[in-house]
């Protein structure tokens, strides 16, 4: 990065005095000896200060110096001196450097560009590296929302309703609004056992829900993996970390173990994570020599990534993909299927098509910024298109019902979206309410009751609290049950393996 510095004049004044006393005996200018020099130099320079400090403290214009070896920062300084010379306040130096910088980066309009205060760059590490706390959710900065790329598996933003595209319009009251995404963490991450409430929009509902979340460690484990009958299994890659290859080697050496004949990759609501892991994985299902991706940078020049594998896996492969999978996942999604020949099931992914690259500054704080795009091996650009599966299948309709806030207590005689909600939740459970349209009668509390009863939970028609909890958890235990993606991609496997 080059480094603007302010000049030194203490040291240019001296450098050019050393200059200047180095003279041509044979010229015809008159000497001076060098202590004379020096005294006459240093009265002048006096003089000249106490002529400039007066028409500064009395003149109608005040006089501000940019001292910059380049001209295009000439403005900045001018702005810097302005009003740190005029301002009604005195100014936090730091402060105004900080802004400076991430103004300068907000003016990209790039989401995935950003400058990131010491807290926020501790963030960022740690949510690669190693565990942190909060509430487990891949986000960014899209169309000026906060936008959930992901949910963590296993995490409390899953555990509460979070899905793909919601968009979180407040926390704990206060705006997101005009917030980049790593000011957006900073005020959602806390400490384990605390509680955060988000105001979440749902595509497609007519009004934000509030969602209360407990925080809790989010453990960087991204490899879950189990045999699901038939000789086949399931591994699902949450997101691309440090040892993210290591653990999926590691994983497919175990399940070969226990039979497996055909695999299953999941990598829906994969927010991706790091390019080397992501190059790592997809070498060891595409054949060696055969490419990856490319990476194009702003001039044009296309660099070519080819696996370093020797060769096909001994077993036949298939893909599932959704709006959640981004970044790293669609390069392995985009590389299997392009150089492997690798079904692809779900729907069509993310699609962020550039490549970032974080520097530190010495005060630790952090700079994440677009430094190329990549394509896929036959050179396709997936930003903001996304990557097309070869069998699109959606999940079932109440997979995406919206969030019900577990604070809000839903009885009989009341109406509201968040009824009706609830009323499409038991009825996909099996406790059908025998309506769908908002209005809490009695057959709804009937309903209601009878799923209290079979999950022991006080019978009393009423859902709040650990009812609406358990209802949201049942469901999403159903959706699992009946994962019709899933189902597809073992058909489609068993088609391979035959």
């Amino acid at each position: 990065m080059k480094v603007v510095r302010v000049l030194d004049e203490q040291n240019f004044e001296q450098e050019h005095l050393e200059q200047e006393q180095v003279t041509d005996k044979k010229s015809g200018y008159m000497h001076i000896k060098k202590f004379h020099f020096i005294l006459i130099l240093f009265f002048l320079v006096l003089l000249s200060t106490g002529i400039t400090t007066f028409a500064l403290s009395f003149g109608e214009e005040k006089v501000i110096t940019v001292g910059t070896e380049r001209s295009e920062f000439d403005k900045l300084y001018e702005a810097y001196d302005t009003l740190k010379s005029g301002y009604f306040q005195e100014l936090d130096q730091k402060k105004l450097i900080n802004g400076a910088i991430d103004g300068m980066v907000k003016a990209l309009d790039d989401p995935y560009t950003d400058y990131m205060s010491v807290e926020e760059a501790e963030n960022f590490h740690s949510s690669i590296n190693s565990s942190f706390q909060g509430i487990g959710a891949e986000i960014q900065e899209k169309d000026g929302h906060i936008t959930i790329v992901s949910p963590i598996k296993g995490s409390p933003a899953e555990k509460a309703g979070l899905k793909p595209n919601d968009i979180i319009m407040a926390v704990d009251g206060k705006s997101l609004q005009g917030m980049t995404s790593t000011e957006a963490v900073t005020i959602i991450r806390g400490k384990k056992g605390t509680k955060v409430e988000l105001t979440i929009q749902r595509p497609g509902t007519d009004a934000p829900v509030k969602v209360p979340i407990i925080r809790d460690d989010i453990p960087i484990e991204t490899v879950y993996g189990e045999m699901v009958g038939d000789g086949i299994a399931k591994v699902h890659v949450t997101s691309f970390s440090t040892n993210t290859s290591k653990d999926l080697a590691a994983k497919l050496n175990e399940l070969q173990k226990e039979g497996m004949k055909g695999l299953v990759l999941d990598l829906r609501q994969n927010p991706g994570g790091l390019l080397d892991e992501a190059i790592s994985i997809s070498s060891m299902f595409v054949p060696k020599g055969k490419l990856i991706l490319k990476v194009e940078d702003r001039n044009g020049k296309i660099e070519e990534y080819p696996s370093q594998n020797d060769g096909n896996p001994d077993f036949p492969l298939v893909v599932l993909i959704d709006k959640g999978s981004a970044s790293a996942s669609e390069i392995l999604a985009g590389a299997v299927s392009e150089s492997a020949g690798v079904k692809l099931i779900g729907e069509t992914s993310f699609g962020k098509g550039t490549v970032q690259t974080a520097k530190d500054f010495s005060d630790k704080s952090n700079i994440k910024f677009t430094t190329a795009k990549w394509l896929t091996p036959n050179g396709n650009w997936i930003h903001k298109k996304g990557i097309k599966p070869d069998f699109e299948v959606p999940l079932p309709e109440y997979a995406s019902l919206p969030i019900i806030n577990p604070d809000k207590e839903l009885k009989l005689s009341s109406s509201s979206s968040e009824v009706e909600t609830a009323q499409k939740m038991l009825k996909a459970i099996g406790f059908d309410p025998g309506r769908v349209d908002g209005f809490f009668d009695e057959k709804t509390q009937e309903a209601v009751s009878s799923f209290q009863t079979a999950n022991n939970l006080p019978a009393d028609g009423v859902l709040k609290g650990d009812s609406t909890i358990k209802l949201m958890e049942k469901l999403r235990e159903m959706i699992e049950t009946n994962d019709t993606q899933l189902q597809k991609a073992i058909e489609v496997l068993k088609e391979e393996m035959k």
